[in-house]
């Protein structure tokens, strides 16, 4: 019997061969085509066919709905794929009814996370959408009943996903969950030069590496990502100077630890912050992503000097999730307790004010009474101001999940009491009156007020005045709340701006080339263009476009095209290649 996707596409070159006729073929052999008239059918027997033939639809001309969950690394990835799109002519869309297909990027650490990405497949369905699916989620478990016929982007080779929309929207299933290798060494995933979308112009979040060194029993990340897989240092450099180059004013360090960035190719991560430090600018800052305990425990003198640095939080995760040591051994976490404690200890001495976050799992298999208690009295000693609960939930394909359960009464009371004792404490009452120099980045989510943040990543709301929007702002603290703080705005202060350049508008394209944008905005209309260097570059491009057909509208290209060979050119166009 046949496996279940046999009939899927596994390569986008699956579609093309060898003996195929070629485009150029194509069209010099039109003038000798003779029409020909066709007896009518009779009406009756005519099947009336609601899809067009998929060699009729123009990829390129639709719009995308991008829904993406869980961690910053997912969003960064989110972020790419939208680039990539946009770039190519389609419309990305925050209206998912309009949408002619729907881009699911979906998470695998929690079951509810799933559970939403299963439900939005089906009500995709039910309105007809079609549909692509990327992630954790497919990447795992590709062969999950619920994915069956539908194209899936693996999480390293988001850098494809033009092709899978084009042929999805053709109606045609594509699955790519290859790695990305060279010489046969596995890398840390597509280039980090492609073109994104940020979701916010100011933030810019940058994937150091993919996977871990960790086979944690409850992780189903693991096996999306896989083992620990670095960007050189250089590439993560380059990143970070373009985008400070298009406004951006903060960074976010992301992925499955950052602690353990490094040591597949013979460098750590204290070495890589140093480098990103020489190149940020005065006033905007770095934010340093989440790392476990046991690979930061020798790092902990240089990471203390680099978290003291003006331009970096003084701000750390570091996941816990247990303080029981028979738990954390049945969790194959890789330390003790008193490991945590030294970590955490140590900062706070060397980096004064520093806040750390962290995370904990409530009912764990095989986490007793006095187990629980023993985190309690964590929490209670250090008092965190961040700190993340999760309920245990079982993993398909886990070894956590074969283990006795916890009853989920157990589980749910737990949670509860955990949840009570984090909201128990006030950890900004004692900062009001203080003055604070605080970057703002956002908008609440009320829409009330804008989001900063101070030297120690801690949430100051700010008045909503655009002028404050990317800013550097002097406050002073009259308000403190549970998660955050409220800052007024000193009168004679000056309002700095850490941006070097203008920011891109809230949907622009990161990434792409003066000259690849002047063709995008003008066509090929190259008269008109004030730089003759531009002019050059785009006048080659020109040349070997202009015999494709192609139609502007409102001051952009609307691709006619349906050949790969087009995205080719415009892929070498946008790398410098002509």
């Amino acid at each position: 019997m046949p496996a279940a996707c046999d009939s899927l596409l596994e390569d986008i070159e699956d579609i093309v061969s060898a003996q195929d006729v070629k485009p150029h073929d194509r069209q010099f052999a039109r003038k000798n085509v003779v029409p020909k008239v066709r007896k009518r059918s009779s009406q009756k027997n005519v099947q009336a066919d609601d899809d067009p033939p998929s060699d009729s639809i123009i990829p390129g001309a639709q719009k995308i709905w991008i829904r993406t969950w869980g961690c910053s690394h997912n969003n960064s990835d989110g972020e790419y794929m939208a680039g990539q799109l946009a770039s190519y002519g389609y419309k990305i869309t925050e209206t998912a009814a309009e949408a002619d297909l729907w881009l699911l990027n979906s998470c695998t650490v929690k079951s509810p996370a799933e559970d939403h990405f299963r439900n939005s497949i089906k009500k995709a369905q039910e309105d007809d959408k079609k549909v692509v699916l990327a992630g954790c989620v497919p990447q795992a478990q590709p062969r999950q009943d619920y994915l069956k016929g539908l194209s899936i982007i693996g999480v390293q080779q988001i850098d494809r996903v033009v092709e899978v929309v084009e042929e999805t929207i053709k109606g045609h299933s594509v699955r790519l969950l290859g790695q990305k290798k060279d010489n046969g060494k596995r890398l840390g995933g597509a280039r980090l030069d492609l073109p994104k979308i940020r979701k916010n112009p100011l933030i810019e979040i940058i994937s150091i590496n993919t996977g871990c060194l960790n086979a944690c029993t409850y992780c189903k990340t693991k096996h999306a990502r896989g083992d620990l897989a670095s960007y050189p240092i250089e590439e993560l450099v380059d990143r970070a100077k373009q985008s400070f180059q298009e406004g951006v004013c903060e960074i976010w360090l992301t992925s499955e630890d950052t602690g353990a960035y490094g040591r597949d190719i013979g460098t750590d991560l204290p070495t890589l912050l140093w480098k990103l430090v020489e190149v940020i600018p005065e006033g905007a800052m770095l934010r340093v992503g989440m790392t476990n305990p046991p690979y930061i425990l020798e790092h902990l003198e240089e990471m203390a000097k680099i978290l003291n640095h003006p331009r970096v939080y003084a701000f750390l995760h570091i996941p816990v999730q247990s303080a029981s040591d028979s738990i954390l051994m049945d969790m194959k976490r890789e330390y003790c307790v008193a490991d945590f404690k030294r970590v955490v200890d140590f900062l706070k001495e060397k980096v004064p004010g520093i806040t750390i976050a962290t995370d904990i799992i409530c009912g764990f298999p095989g986490e007793t009474d006095e187990d629980f208690q023993d985190t309690m009295q964590l929490v209670e000693e250090y008092r965190f101001p961040s700190l993340f609960i999760n309920q245990f939930y079982p993993r398909p394909g886990t070894p956590a999940a074969k283990r006795h359960q916890v009853p989920a009464l157990v589980k749910k009371q737990r949670t509860k009491d955990l949840s009570r004792l984090f909201h128990s404490y006030s950890p900004y009452d004692h900062k009001v009156g203080e003055r604070q120099s605080v970057l703002v980045t956002e908008e609440s989510f009320d829409s009330q007020f804008y989001v900063a943040h101070n030297q120690f990543y801690e949430q100051v709301l700010v008045p909503k005045k655009p002028e404050f929007m990317g800013k550097m702002v002097e406050v002073d603290i009259y308000e403190a709340g549970k998660h955050f703080m409220k800052g007024r705005p000193v009168s004679d202060a000056n309002v700095f701006t850490p941006s070097i350049t203008r920011p891109l508008a809230k949907g622009e394209v990161s990434g792409i080339t003066e000259e690849f944008r002047y063709v995008l905005e003008n066509g090929l209309n190259l008269k008109a263009c004030p730089s003759a260097g531009i002019r050059e570059k785009a006048s080659l491009s020109s040349r070997m476009v202009m015999q494709l057909p192609w139609q502007q509208e409102g001051g952009g290209l609307k691709m006619l095209s349906v050949s790969l060979a087009l995205l080719a050119i415009l892929v070498t166009f946008y790398y410098g290649g002509v």
